[in-house]
């Protein structure tokens, strides 16, 4: 790190590592979880996430004493180097050699020249870090072919004499470079020193059988031959190029191009852009989203820009009962369809690899390297100098690979689908324009879902497309009607499945068991028992592998049909007791948060709400009203969907609770959903109503034994509660009586209030109505000493429906409008809307 060729101070070791990675991928936003992984591999340390917040923090500090500070940017997501122009040397450098591919020899050597001249040291030489050897070999390997084309360009100058020092420099550093030894050989024997040529050639042939078991490629033995017959050709110009095959130009390996192909015009504009530029592009998306349908319909379109072949290897990294297709066995197919004979491939990668890209300099191809697994799958594929266009697919975001543009397919939109749905069973689809829209929605705008779907309608003509709709809402059997005798969307998951690690797969599978949406990094944490920047760092992996969904920053999804994939696999795969141990270990986390967040900004009713044990998993830190409420915010829809979950499924204390919790905030800021959540706790005292009973009096031995007052005055209030929904309104009575007894014994006054306006309630619901009224006074009596104007409305509201129950009109008027001078002080709008309406 320097500033106008001076080094910087200030940086230490673990500073220079996150720098480092940051430089490296400049221009893309790296997540903390990512840093973290690059820079301390599979274990990092439990400081890992403070260790990069200060990096980054004493990174800024030193650019800032610079006047660069805004290179280092912060985003939602993560962080990004976004540099000026000329301040990153790597970018410079690939600038000048693209820019000496398109110059005559003279003016590319110079700069090449120029641009090695940028190279100082050995890249990463003080860092420290788990990402340092792959980068430093992927940096060092762009300079080597640079040196390898400068001294091509200068042999072919006729300037053998004054390369050959550099060359024998690089040849001796660089012992297994057949290029290297090759350009060596060459400017030896033009200097007169055929036997020295002979020496070296001999030599590299030891080293590389020694080292790798491999003979050098064709070129390099036909230079050896040229060498010792002398031949005048070698005097004129470097080795010859092997004659372009005469079918080379009208070479086309592309698949069948599918004529009902629909949408997609945006991406393959992007992809159109690339005509005509040396070009890298991958194309990633989840199992089904159509990217080999999209590269080839790219690759066809193109066709025309690119006139010395098309191109196509299906690298089988996702293809169900095949292994994956290894790197030389792809160069040899990819060699092949150029049109070398089988006899000239060399049998080792590296010569295969080098091959590659020496047969590509002068040509102009598109290839698509199709279900790629990983960067390392296909880095041995990529080119070098060459004006070719290399489309890859894959199911990862292959974000590794140096200089490449990435385009993420999406699912379709839903205009696309409905033309793609209508162009595989034709006018069946304008007859049932809305049953087609459910038919989509059920496939979740997937294209493979949309094109089995379609599929099996065309082949039934019997079936109507409302038919098929209803098949599939059946959510149990979704994925088996997603099927045919040829293609299976849970046999396409499946493999993506598999190709996770245990860890990942263990995570995704528990994901499918969340009752909600999505998920952030706490919520995963529980339901996975696993420390926060594990679950993130899980989670990150997934999102890459897009098993997961990402629509705002720390937020997480999982596709409709990908949820149902993970929770049959975590039916099949996890034991009854895990999968109940996981839910629980959620819903503990979800009823804790909701409570300190509900005490956060409700503070004057947090006496009244059940106490719940502080779970053993990550927690959210709520330090203020304000952050309260936006976990609240963000997270209502999961809460409300728990609670459902917890009604149904035998969760019946956390229902209750979730529920008693949740009230002031739903009640005061979103009404609509309100009355969702008591009355699913209501199903669940009504249905499970002796359970409750038994768990909650089984709660209340020990409570008493303990000395634990609060424990004990909770617990008649749940009983009393329960009791109340059975329709139990004596048994209720007594142990509201209860609670009361208890909250006066402490001198808990907010509770005595709160017990009273209860007691108010139930009198006045079962016809007692001066029981009420007396029980409702003294209630509204206490909320006015202890300055709770918000309750105290509530009393005197409730005053008034008694009187109105009591056939007492006047009456009720008089304190319904009583109440609306506190409802008004305290802001509550549901309470003066509430006396308005009385």
């Amino acid at each position: 790190m320097s500033d106008g060729g001076r080094p910087l101070p200030g940086t230490a070791p673990r500073h220079r590592a996150v720098l480092g990675y940051l430089l490296l991928h400049a221009g893309t936003v790296l997540s903390t979880a990512r840093l973290i992984d690059a820079v301390w591999g599979p274990t990092p340390p439990g400081t890992a996430r403070a260790q990069v917040h200060a990096a980054v923090t004493a990174i800024r500090r030193v650019l800032r004493g610079t006047g660069t500070a805004e290179v280092l940017q912060t985003r939602p997501s993560g962080y990004v180097i976004v540099p000026r122009p000329g301040q990153l040397d790597s970018t410079e450098f690939d600038a000048a050699v693209a820019a000496a591919s398109e110059e005559d020899p003279e003016k590319a050597a110079v700069l090449l020249r120029e641009a090695l001249t940028m190279w100082r040291g050995q890249p990463f030489a003080d860092v420290n870090a788990d990402y340092v050897a792959d980068a430093r070999a992927r940096l060092l390997e762009r300079r080597l072919a640079a040196v390898e084309r400068l001294m091509e360009l200068e042999l072919s100058l006729g300037r053998h004499r004054e390369v050959l020092d550099d060359l024998s420099a690089e040849a001796a550093a660089h012992p297994l470079r057949e290029r290297l030894c090759h350009h060596l050989m060459l400017a030896l024997h033009r200097a007169g020193r055929q036997a020295d040529a002979l020496a070296a050639g001999r030599l590299f042939r030891r080293r590389l059988a020694e080292d790798q078991g491999l003979d050098p490629g064709r070129a390099f033995a036909v230079l050896e031959q040229s060498i010792l017959h002398d031949d005048p050709g070698l005097h004129l110009a470097p080795s010859p190029p092997p004659p372009a095959p005469a079918t080379a130009g009208r070479a086309n390996f592309l698949p069948f191009d599918i004529p009902d192909f629909a949408g997609r015009d945006e991406e393959l504009d992007r992809l159109g852009a690339a005509s005509g530029v040396v070009t890298l592009a991958a194309i990633d998306g989840m199992a089904g989203i159509g990217k080999t349908a999209l590269a080839v319909r790219a690759a066809h379109r193109l066709a025309g820009a690119y006139p010395d072949g098309q191109l196509f290897v299906d690298l089988h990294a996702h293809t169900a009962g095949q292994a994956p297709l290894e790197p030389g066995a792809a160069l040899e197919v990819l060699l092949l369809q150029l049109g070398l004979p089988a006899e000239a491939i060399p049998s080792g990668l590296v010569a295969r690899s080098a091959l590659w890209r020496s047969e590509l300099a002068g040509r102009r191809v598109v290839a698509v390297l199709d279900n790629a697994g990983s960067a390392d799958h296909v880095r041995p594929l990529l080119p070098g100098a060459t004006e070719s266009l290399v489309l890859i697919t894959s199911r990862r975001r292959l974000s590794d690979l140096d200089g490449i543009r990435t385009l993420t397919v999406d699912l379709l939109p839903a205009g696309d689908a409905v033309e793609l749905f209508t162009r595989i069973i034709g006018e069946r689809a304008h007859a049932e324009p809305l049953a087609v829209l459910d038919v989509l929605q059920l496939c979740g705008f997937l294209p493979l879902a949309v094109r089995i779907a379609a599929a099996r309608l065309h082949n039934r003509p019997r079936w109507t497309v409302q038919y098929l709709a209803g098949r599939l809402r059946d959510q149990k059997r979704r994925l088996t009607e997603l099927s045919t005798a040829d293609r299976r969307l849970a046999a396409a998951f499946a493999l993506s499945h598999q190709h996770l690690d245990e860890d990942q797969q263990r995570m995704f599978r528990l994901l499918g068991l969340h009752p909600g949406h999505d998920v952030d990094p706490y919520a995963a944490a529980a339901l996975a028992d696993t420390p926060l920047d594990r679950a993130e760092g899980l989670l990150e992996d997934l999102l890459d592998a897009h098993m997961l969904q990402q629509h705002e920053p720390g937020r997480y999804t999982l596709h409709g049909l990908l949820r149902e994939h993970a929770l049959a696999t975590a039916t099949a795969t996890e034991s009854e007791q895990a999968r109940h141990d996981a839910l629980t270990r959620l819903f503990d986390y979800y009823r804790y948060t909701a409570r300190t967040a509900v005490d956060r900004i409700h503070p004057c009713g947090a006496d009244r709400r059940p106490v719940v044990p502080r779970p053993d998993t990550p927690l959210v830190d709520l330090a203020d009203p304000a952050a309260a409420t936006v976990w609240l915010e963000t997270e209502r829809a999961n809460l409300i969907a728990s609670e459902s979950h917890t009604t149904e499924h035998g969760w019946p204390v956390h229902a209750g609770h979730l529920a008693s919790i949740l009230r002031p905030y739903l009640g005061l800021a979103h009404h609509a959903d309100a009355p969702a959540v008591p009355a699913q706790a209501l199903r669940a005292g009504r249905s499970r109503g002796d359970r409750a009973r038994g768990h909650l009096e089984t709660a209340l031995t020990p409570c008493c034994d303990s000395g634990d007052r609060i424990g004990e005055a909770h617990a008649p209030d749940d009983l009393a509660g329960v009791y109340e929904r059975q329709g139990l309104l004596d048994a209720a009575h007594r142990h509201l009586t209860d609670e009361l007894a208890l909250h006066r014994l402490r001198g808990n006054r907010s509770g005595e209030a709160s017990v009273l306006d209860r007691l108010g309630g139930m009198h006045r619901r079962t016809g007692c109505h001066e029981e009420a009224r007396a029980y409702c006074r003294q209630a509204e009596d206490l909320y006015h000493d202890l300055g709770r104007a918000g309750d105290r409305a509530g009393a005197l509201d409730g005053l008034g429906d008694v009187a109105r129950a009591a056939g007492e009109p006047a009456r009720a008027v008089t304190e319904q409008r009583a109440a609306l001078g506190p409802a008004r002080d305290h802001g509550d709008l549901p309470e003066q809307a509430r006396a308005h309406d009385g």
